[in-house]
């Protein structure tokens, strides 16, 4: 890539922190040339779209299977767009949902970043043998993506 060109990130995984927000604003800072994505995040909005949109079901299995296909529509949209797809699974919730995004990103042979802490590290083990990097916080997925964008380490020159 040129650095005139944009990279296209997916922020995918736990929607119930701040985490793509931290990546964002460090990124923006750095001037990196970056566009950011990510699922619909309003966790309601996101169970509700199927039925919202094309009507009610009383089953709760076809109620969620309606939502999750017109989410997978933007999913797989965006990830296949990505230039890198950054995943993070988070304490609280089992996100089978992030587990399947960083599999459809590996088979698509995205850059795959991981960000879970160690307490998980046995439980996604096979996810994170499938990155290419698994952080800890925000900020190292921020440095990172600085490094990959524009070849520079802080601390580092040329010279």
């Amino acid at each position: 890539m040129s650095k005139t060109d944009k990279w296209n990130i997916y922020l995918s995984g736990e929607i119930h922190t701040d985490w793509r927000e931290q990546i964002q604003t460090s990124v923006s800072e750095a001037g990196l040339p970056v566009t950011f994505s990510a699922p619909v995040t309003h966790h309601e909005a996101s169970d509700d779209c199927g039925v919202a949109i094309l009507g009610a079901e009383e089953n709760k299995f076809w109620h969620d299977h309606k939502g999750a296909q017109i989410n997978a529509i933007r999913t797989r949209t965006l990830i296949g767009n990505a230039d890198i797809v950054v995943v993070r699974f988070g304490e609280k919730y089992k996100q089978w949902n992030a587990a399947f995004d960083a599999g459809y990103a590996a088979a698509l042979g995205k850059p795959l970043i991981i960000i879970h802490q160690d307490e998980h590290a046995h439980a996604l083990k096979e996810v994170d043998a499938a990155a290419l990097a698994v952080a800890k916080t925000p900020a190292q997925v921020a440095d990172i993506l600085r490094y990959v964008i524009e070849g520079k380490l802080a601390g580092y020159n040329d010279k």
